[in-house]
């Protein structure tokens, strides 16, 4: 059966969006052989794995990520959790990747997509709307994104995002995303194996105009967890190489 997506093209901008149906019927190579995680800053990332490059939440470089490079990196789909700078820059990406960036089912080459709505702020939405967490799997693991979320997971949420293999969890507070204490709560509920902290203040931050907290104020709160301090931007892993019980991966960002 096929499924109505809203896919837009990432280099035309999000105005430009349409609803599209693409066909599942071919197999994906996407569920198998391992994933590789590249953090290029902030919450971005990009994901190599079953012979598809996504790319999750390209951003613009100011205030807390005006030190870091331009993400502007090749992919075949772009999710961003809101239209806010640091999470939903997307103009000049090379190619024309995919885009999706609201909550709801879709697919592409044969990967399934579940976008979660979560407030984006402690007011209900009322501050910065809504943001979208993307669960979905790629080369065998499961994996979640909350991108910004600010707001406790509810049970049905819960439902939908499963047990992840891999949770990339923001922990530097602000206004708009988990501070160092809900990110543990987070966890709590969510017991993924892996936990990559995201939106916390680095070197790349300008003094100036960065509310955002270090990764070690959630560190700290996580006594008993495993720490695992990498000394490059990327790992590679596997359904068999991951852990029961939590561990946490900071990667090194190459200034």
């Amino acid at each position: 059966m096929k499924r109505r997506q809203l896919i837009g093209y990432a280099g035309a901008g999000l105005a430009t969006a349409f609803f599209t149906t693409l066909s599942s019927e071919f197999p994906s190579q996407a569920q198998s052989s391992g994933l590789s995680v590249q953090w290029l800053g902030h919450t971005c990332f990009l994901l190599t794995g079953g012979g598809v490059k996504i790319l999750v939440n390209p951003f613009r470089t100011v205030g807390c990520t005006a030190g870091y490079r331009p993400p502007k990196v090749a992919a075949d789909l772009v999710m961003i959790s809101s239209q806010l700078l640091d999470e939903g820059a997307v103009d000049g990406l090379p190619g024309k990747p995919k885009l999706i960036y609201e909550p709801g089912v879709y697919e592409f080459q044969g990967i399934k997509f579940q976008g979660i709505g979560i407030d984006h702020d402690r007011k209900g939405g009322k501050q910065f709307g809504i943001n979208t967490a993307w669960s979905w799997k790629q080369g065998g693991i499961n994996i979640l994104h909350l991108g910004g979320a600010a707001a406790p997971i509810s049970v049905e949420q819960k439902i939908l995002m499963g047990r992840p293999d891999i949770a990339f969890i923001p922990v530097g507070g602000s206004a708009k995303a988990y501070n160092a204490q809900e990110a543990k709560q987070a966890v709590e509920i969510l017991n993924p194996r892996l936990i990559v902290p995201t939106h916390y203040r680095t070197q790349a931050a300008d003094a100036t105009k960065c509310d955002i907290s270090p990764v070690d104020d959630f560190l700290n709160l996580m006594q008993g967890v495993t720490v695992r301090r990498g000394t490059s931007d990327s790992i590679t892993i596997s359904s068999g190489s991951l852990p029961e019980n939590s561990v946490i991966q900071i990667l090194s960002y190459k200034f």
